[in-house]
């Protein structure tokens, strides 16, 4: 069985991604790891390490320790927060894409994974069904760090042949973990807000509309791009990839058909001006037609999902 590496293993969506690598291939053939230690379930489930996603000779150590064969690189300093610490977060989110590209160039390691997001779009990207190939003018540091990514992986794969796949992750919702600084976690904090106060209050406007995915659709797509034979990958900067778009009204109302009292303020601050340049809806046909790609959940499939689910966890709540 194949040795796979996580790097950025408790974040929100490298904790789902670790459960699901795990379920599928074996506790001890997929090795957790982060800068620092994560929710106990994901240390006590198999093999974690701790890595600063930048130290090439520590990865490179465990690498050959445990006789590792794919990497999903999964660190990162994602928009809000990027915008705080604009150098610290073009230092990781750069850096460690290269040591990770650099250890399958001199063929540590066999296959790379790495996000990529709608932030690599800007304010002069089509809004409406952003097509896969288009202007990249980003506005956050975040996107510019995405936007140089998706052509260094291209780069190593058009020069060094480095299996390196990649998905351009819209706004992910989850109520397993809490959000990672995104300007789309309102999405995700709505639901916790709702169950513990019942009220929230938004930093986007009612009608802001962003592409959005459940978490379950986004690990799919992410195994799901790993899976395929090297021949369906067609593009090698990034993909595409969609599920559902929605306003904060939108959610709003469907949370009301669980919780019919929910309130819901806004008052939009920085983040707004992150969201009015990103797309309202993705265009993600190339990753349906050369890898299979297809989601399963809408925006009241989400939330009801969402809703049973923290109901069950009530920890989660406190």
């Amino acid at each position: 069985m194949k040795k796979i590496l996580i790097i950025g293993a408790c974040g929100q969506i490298g904790t789902a991604l670790t459960e699901n690598l795990r379920k599928e291939f074996g506790n001890e053939n997929v090795i957790a790891s982060d800068i620092r230690e994560g929710a106990k379930h994901i240390m006590e489930s198999g093999p974690f390490e701790i890595i600063d996603a930048t130290d090439k000779n520590r990865i490179l150590d465990v690498v050959k320790e445990y006789g590792i064969e794919e990497i999903y690189l999964m660190a990162a300093m994602l928009s809000a927060t990027a915008e705080k610490y604009p150098q610290k977060a073009w230092d990781l989110n750069m850096k460690s894409l290269l040591v990770v590209l650099d250890l399958a160039k001199e063929k540590h390691i066999n296959k790379v994974f790495w996000p990529s997001s709608m932030a690599v779009f800007g304010s002069t990207s089509p809004k409406i069904n952003t097509p896969q190939q288009t202007v990249t003018e980003p506005t956050t540091v975040y996107g510019i760090s995405k936007v140089a990514g998706e052509h260094w992986c291209n780069y190593y794969y058009q020069k060094y042949d480095v299996d390196v796949r990649s998905i351009r992750y819209p706004g992910i919702i989850s109520w397993k973990s809490l959000p990672g600084g995104g300007t789309t976690d309102y999405a995700v904090d709505i639901y916790f807000e709702a169950l513990k106060n019942g009220s929230f209050e938004c930093f986007l406007s009612k009608d802001t509309r962003l592409p959005m995915m459940y978490m379950e659709d986004a690990i799919n797509a992410t195994v799901g791009i790993m899976r395929a034979t090297k021949e369906k990958i067609k593009i090698r900067t990034s993909y595409n990839l969609a599920a559902i778009s929605f306003t904060p009204n939108e959610i709003a109302e469907e949370i009301r058909k669980y919780i019919p009292d929910f309130e819901i303020q806004y008052k939009p601050d920085f983040r707004q001006d992150i969201a009015d340049s990103w797309p309202r809806i993705i265009d993600d046909s190339a990753a349906r037609k050369d890898w299979g790609w297809e989601h399963n959940y809408d925006l009241s499939e989400m939330t009801e999902d969402i809703i049973l689910n923290l109901r069950k966890h009530e920890e989660l709540l406190m």
